[in-house]
């Protein structure tokens, strides 16, 4: 299975967008291995900016679509043709922003989809411009003097939407971000993945990453809305990663 192409890889030196590469890479040959999917049944999706490069290094089926409009094609492709496995691909500026209301219609209506989320804290692709999750007093071309709103908590979103999968992960833990993928794809329904995507060149958030990392527990009831919510408030200033939460319900394509 040949899932890399002959594209020039474009992304800075060291981008972690290379490690989100190789653990999808992965996850997709060990789940055709296994013989859990067909080559043929996956589909790739991806909006505007640096994680949308993503395609162009994938040898498979695939589709860019306008800036935060990556869910909407994604919605549609699975709908027509439910054997398939949709993953989309988007960042904090084009999902949190440009088309954060397509991410929050998806997880309430449950598509199932996979949807992971390149999230670096800036507009990368345009040169660091404060995005949704950018943390108070960032500055960048759009805020010279420091933004001043809070970032918004993707996760506590997409719990009160709906989603019936929630995630995070770290880029540079490639073995548990493709297990985590793995996961997301095993899920009937819609799955939400956040990957912490350190923009280096911009935004370097990777000595802040080491220092406030950590697991969840593996006490942690996955299927417990409130459990899951709890993990996220915390008050020592780590960040937890791993499964936050996962159901089952009747999906979209189910119901249509």
């Amino acid at each position: 299975m040949q899932l890399s192409t002959t594209e020039k890889i474009t992304w800075c030196p060291g981008c972690p967008n290379n490690a989100i590469l190789v653990a999808f890479r992965k996850a997709i040959t060990e789940l055709v291995a296994a013989e859990v999917l067909k080559e043929e049944q996956v589909v790739a999706v991806a909006g505007i900016g640096c994680h949308a490069k993503i395609l162009d290094y994938l040898n498979m089926n695939t589709f860019n679509s306008l800036h935060g409009r990556a869910i909407p094609p994604a919605v549609g492709i699975k709908a027509a043709n439910p054997d398939l496995s949709v993953f989309v691909f988007s960042g904090d500026g084009d999902s949190y922003s440009e088309g954060f209301n397509h991410l929050v219609h998806a997880a309430q209506r449950n598509d199932d989809i996979n949807v992971f989320i390149h999230d670096n804290q800036v507009f990368a692709l345009t040169t660091g411009q404060s995005t949704p999750t950018s943390p108070k007093g960032h500055k960048g071309g759009s805020r010279p003097s420091g933004s001043i709103e809070n970032p918004i908590d993707p996760l506590k979103l997409m719990l009160t939407a709906g989603a019936t999968f929630v995630a995070r992960t770290y880029s540079g833990e490639i073995e548990k971000t493709k297990e985590i993928m793995k996961a997301a794809h095993a899920h009937k329904g819609f799955s939400f993945v956040e990957i912490i995507q350190p923009c280096i060149t911009f935004f370097d958030t990777r000595d802040f990453y080491k220092e406030h990392l950590v697991d969840l527990p593996g006490t942690h009831a996955v299927t417990d809305l409130d459990a899951a919510f709890a993990a996220l408030r915390r008050d020592d200033g780590k960040v937890p990663v791993g499964i936050f939460y996962r159901t089952e319900t009747p999906t979209y394509e189910e119901q249509i």
